[in-house]
């Protein structure tokens, strides 16, 4: 291995961390022992994954308040826990948190870095993390911030993660000397203050023996992957209203908003073609609109059309949508997207030039069925 030994080129990290480590409501003050709560410590991972700390930190205490527990958050309903999930996005992490809890509940804890990746939703960082966070398991706990921070401190100009078997391999002698949790989270810590995509160097620990930074390589290290570009969408989200129920998409079990309650949505290029009949037959009363906004996603970009349609009577609900009590809306969870046109719901509409084709928006919506 042709780096020099972790132990002596990560112990300025040690002081540095109990000094500059910040107070998080997961971390344990003891570093020197087993997490005294192991769940909180798979709670954060779960919600730190793709998402900021300072996100995360309000999330993360009303989620133990309410499920304070594996058993309390096992018993729980769907419903309710992408309701309080709501706003963190990704919500496949709460379905695959809930299943690990069940799995706990069932069997207990693991004991080994192994047995934690055989829990759902657990893949090689986060059952590294919590073996290293929660059971002093001398088990390297790589993500972005840690990929970023050795690359940058060994001179890797490749992409790192190629490098992850030797990675591991060379930061085991270091987790072992100077303890896991305490070196795994000086690490991440390091990555997200001091040496983020634009690091600060002048405040680094590491910053003498920084390879990156002795050849002038800290903007080029680590080697960044082209991203495809995201897939454009433009889309009708309709709000259709009838004797005090709203018509509703159930949610779905796989895919990017699934376990959420959508707003119907159609293609606009699909919903605006030519329809010439009146929209009498729904029964419509009222028409309100809105200008739109684009929704961004991972990997796609929605420019939204909302509008919302009050009818006489309900119709029957297409196939995969149901007529929903006006009450009981506030509790259901939804994405951002549909919170967003919830929230316009309640109040006014402004006056927009043009006319949309509420006809062809119903007939294709009825046409699901």
């Amino acid at each position: 291995m042709p780096w020099p030994s972790s132990e002596a080129l990560l112990a300025p990290l040690v002081p540095w961390f109990e000094a500059a480590g910040r107070r998080l409501p997961w971390r344990a003050r003891d570093l020197d022992g087993p997490h005294p709560d192991p769940y909180a410590v798979l709670v954060s991972e779960a919600m730190l994954q793709q998402t900021q700390v300072a996100t995360v930190i309000p999330f993360f205490e009303r989620w133990m308040e309410r499920f304070p527990d594996a058993t309390s958050l096992a018993d729980a309903s769907e419903d309710q826990i992408h309701k309080l999930w709501e706003g963190l996005g990704y919500y496949r992490r709460a379905r695959l948190l809930q299943a690990a809890a069940r799995r706990i509940q069932e069997t207990g804890w693991p004991g080994t870095l192994e047995g934690l990746q055989e829990l759902p939703g657990l893949g090689p960082y986060t059952a590294a993390a919590v073996a290293s966070i929660a059971f002093q398991l001398p088990a390297a706990a790589l993500d972005g911030n840690a990929f970023r921070v050795l690359a940058r401190l060994l001179g890797i100009e490749t992409d790192p993660r190629a490098s992850a078997p030797l990675l591991r391999e060379w930061l085991e002698p270091a987790l072992r000397i100077h303890g896991p949790s305490r070196l795994t989270q000086a690490i991440m810590e390091l990555g997200a203050t001091i040496c983020p995509p634009s690091p600060r160097c002048e405040a680094c620990p590491l910053v003498s023996p920084c390879e990156a930074r002795r050849r002038n390589l800290t903007e080029r290290i680590p080697a960044r992957s082209p991203r495809a570009a995201p897939k454009e969408i433009e889309l009708w989200l309709l709000a259709v209203r009838a004797e005090g129920h709203w018509l509703l998409q159930a949610p779905g079990k796989r895919g990017l908003l699934a376990g959420l309650w959508l707003w119907p949505a159609l293609p606009l290029e699909e919903a605006s073609e030519g329809v010439a009949e009146s929209p009498a037959p729904f029964g419509v009363t009222e028409v309100r609109t809105w200008p739109g906004w684009t929704q961004v996603y991972s990997h796609r970009r929605e420019r939204v059309h909302p509008i919302a349609l009050e009818c006489e009577v309900p119709f029957p609900a297409p196939e995969g949508l149901s007529w929903i009590e006006e009450g009981e809306l506030a509790a259901l969870p939804m994405g951002r997207r549909d919170q967003r046109f919830q929230e316009l719901l309640r109040g006014p509409s402004p006056m927009l030039n043009e006319a949309p084709p509420v006809a062809g928006l119903l007939e294709r919506l009825h046409r699901r069925g």
